[in-house]
C-alpha cells in the first residue's frame, strides 16, 4: 500500500562527531508517506492486513487529541477501502477540535470522544468486549499499535539494511518499535533507545508487551540483553523541550538538512551526538532510526518561530 522504498539510508555528517570517526547513517522513515509515516506505516502494516484476512469492517484503535497514530490509521484504512474508529481521550473534544481530529475526519475516522476515566481501561479485556458489541467486526488495535503485528512490522526497518551496525538509536514511546528491532537485532549490535516519557521504566515494559505477545521469558531476557537505555533525554517528558534542544534542532537542521521533531526524533539524534562524544566512542557505525513525527514537529516550530522542519 505504501512504498518503503522511500525509506533510504542516508550518511549523515555531524561537525560535532568529525574527530571520532564514526560512520553515521539514518534510516528515513519519515519519507515513506506524509501522513503514515515513519513507525506508523510499520506498526499498522500487518494489522491493516489482518483485518482484511479476517474480513473485519475495519480497524478501532485509541489516542489522544494529538495522536499521529489517530491520522495514520485514518489515512491507511481509507487507502485499504477499510473503515476507521477512533476512541479518543477526552470528552470535552470534538471533531473540529484541532487540526489532527479534523484530518482523523476528514480521512473517513468515525470518532467517539470518551472520559479519561474510561480511556483508562482501554486495555482491559471488558471494555473491549463493550467495545466489540457496540462495534461489530472491527479489529481492535491498542494505542500506537502496540500488538505483535506491530512489532513485526518494525522488524522490517533493520531487514531494509544492511544491518551491520555496532549501535542502532531510537525514540520510545509504547515500545512496540524499540522491541520490533530489538528482535531484528543482528549479535554484534546494540539498541539504544531513548524513552520520551519521563520516570518511564522501558526495560519493564518491554517485557510486558514481548509477554503479552507470546514471547517465552527466556527469549525475552535474551532479546533485551543487547538492549540499553539512556533515559535522561527526555527533556522533562513527554511533549517537553527546552531551549538547549531546540537550539540544537535548528542547528543540526542547518547544518545536515534532516527534519526533525522535539517530541521524538529531535531528543534521539541529541542523546546519540552528546552520549558518543561523552563516551568517546571511536571508529563506529551508527544507525539513527528515524520514525517520523514531523507533524507535530511543524506546529511547535510554528508555535516557537524556529526553523527545524
Amino acid at each position: 500500500m505504501f512504498d518503503v522504498s522511500k525509506s533510504i539510508l542516508q550518511k549523515l555528517e555531524l561537525n560535532a562527531l568529525n574527530t571520532q570517526s564514526i560512520e553515521l547513517f539514518v534510516k528515513r522513515d519519515d519519507l515513506i508517506d506524509e501522513h503514515v509515516s515513519g513507525n506508523k506505516w510499520r506498526k499498522l502494516k500487518y494489522n491493516i492486513e489482518q483485518a482484511k484476512t479476517l474480513k473485519k469492517n475495519g480497524i478501532l484503535t485509541f489516542g489522544g487529541a494529538f495522536s499521529n497514530h489517530l491520522v495514520a490509521t485514518a489515512a491507511a484504512c481509507q487507502k485499504a477501502g477499510l473503515k476507521a474508529i477512533g476512541i479518543v481521550r477526552g470528552d470535552e473534544l470534538n471533531k473540529d477540535s484541532n487540526d489532527t481530529l479534523r484530518h482523523c475526519a476528514d480521512f473517513g475516522m468515525e470518532l467517539h470522544f470518551v472520559s479519561r476515566l474510561d480511556y483508562a481501561a482501554r486495555n482491559e479485556k471488558s471494555y473491549h468486549e463493550e467495545l466489540n458489541f457496540e462495534f461489530p467486526n472491527y479489529l481492535i488495535v491498542p494505542e500506537g499499535g502496540a500488538n505483535y503485528y506491530g512489532m513485526i512490522g518494525c522488524q522490517e526497518m533493520l531487514k531494509e539494511t544492511p544491518n551491520d551496525f555496532d549501535y542502532i538509536f531510537v525514540a520510545q514511546g509504547t515500545t512496540t518499535t524499540s522491541c520490533g528491532l530489538a528482535l531484528a537485532l543482528p549479535e554484534q549490535s546494540t539498541l539504544m533507545v531513548v524513552p520520551v516519557l519521563k520516570g518511564f521504566d522501558s526495560l519493564a515494559e518491554m517485557k510486558l508487551l514481548f509477554a503479552y505477545t507470546g514471547f517465552e521469558s527466556s527469549m525475552i531476557q535474551e532479546v533485551l540483553d543487547k538492549v540499553e537505555i539512556l533515559g535522561e533525554y527526555h527533556f522533562g517528558g513527554y511533549g517537553k523541550y527546552d531551549e538547549a534542544l531546540l537550539d540544537f534542532l535548528e542547528h543540526q537542521f542547518q547544518e545536515t538538512n534532516l527534519p526533525l521533531d522535539p517530541i521524538y526524533t529531535g531528543k534521539v539524534l541529541y542523546a546519540l551526538q552528546d552520549w558518543v562524544v561523552k563516551n568517546k566512542i571511536q571508529k563506529k557505525r551508527i544507525l539513527f532510526v528515524h520514525t517520523g513525527g514531523v507533524q507535530g514537529g511543524k506546529m511547535i516550530e510554528k508555535k516557537e518561530g524556529r526553523h527545524f522542519c
